[in-house]
Parts: C-alpha cells; structure tokens; sequence
C-alpha cells in the first residue's frame, strides 16, 4: 500500500523520469531515432516509395490532419487557446504530422521544447528541404525551427 509518505518520493521519480526523456516524433520507421544524431541513412528506394504511397493516399492525410485538429483542440480546451505553454509532445507530434502528410517519402524525426522545433533526418529533393521551415512553423505554438536535415535521394 502506498502511504503519503512513499507517495511522494514515487511520484517525484516518476515525474524526474519522464522530464529526463524527449519524445521523438518520427515520419517513417527509417527516420533517425534521436534528433540528436548527426547520421544520415538514406532510405532504400523501396522504402522511399512505401512511405510516398502511404503519405500520398486520401486516407493517411485524413488521419494525419485529424490528428493536429484533435491536438488544437484539446489546446483550446486545455490552453485557452494559446500558442504558449503547449504540450511538447503534441507540438513535435503535429509538426511530424503536417511533414509527413506534405514530404512524401521523407524520413524524418522531430522533437520539441516550449516552442522549439528540431528536425533531422532525411528527405528527397531540396524543393522538400525548402518547405520544412515553413510547415513546421504552421503549427500553432512553434516559435524556432532548427532544421538538421539531409537532402539524400533514396538508395537502390
């Protein structure tokens, strides 16, 4: 049984433990797993491909937008509205959203930290390269986009 005496230092540890940890929101499984990494994989053609479908299609960018709705909802609720104060992993995860639906074929992961946006990974041509900022800076509460990415055609 957890008493208020133990309760405390739990909930401490628990609340330290998950400050410590940044959620990364990725745009395909070959997107670097941290936005700390300085790697550039290039994903295989196939790969490329798989994603450009999955990201093209009617259904996923329905899902997609759905999702950042859902996020600016629950912010309006939460937040009144503003654009400070927004939760980082709703941030990070909009903003992979938005690339995702608008950089077919891109690989990408994204973090975020009051109001700061760090992209890295991958995408296919510099045109996609060129949108990132912009997308990123779409969603509401994005102040900074810094932006680590590599323009690498996909590989056979």
């Amino acid at each position: 049984m957890i008493t208020p005496k133990t309760f405390i230092p739990v909930f401490g540890l628990i609340l330290l433990t998950m400050t410590g940890c940044q959620e990364v929101a990725k745009t395909s499984s070959e997107a670097p797993d941290s936005t700390a990494a300085n790697q550039v994989e290039t994903p295989s053609t196939e790969s490329a491909k798989s994603n450009q479908d999955d990201a093209a299609s009617k259904v996923r960018k329905d899902q997609l937008n759905s999702d950042i709705r859902a996020k600016e909802q629950r912010n309006n609720v939460a937040n009144d509205g503003k654009a400070t104060n927004r939760n980082d992993g709703d941030v990070a995860s909009e903003v992979r959203s938005k690339l995702e639906a608008n950089l077919p074929a891109s690989a990408l992961a994204v973090t975020a930290k009051s109001g700061a946006v760090m992209v890295t990974g991958t995408v296919p041509t510099q045109a996609q390269f060129d949108r990132i900022d912009g997308l990123a800076k779409a969603i509401k509460g994005v102040s900074t986009v810094t932006t680590k990415v590599a323009v690498a055609p996909a590989k056979n």
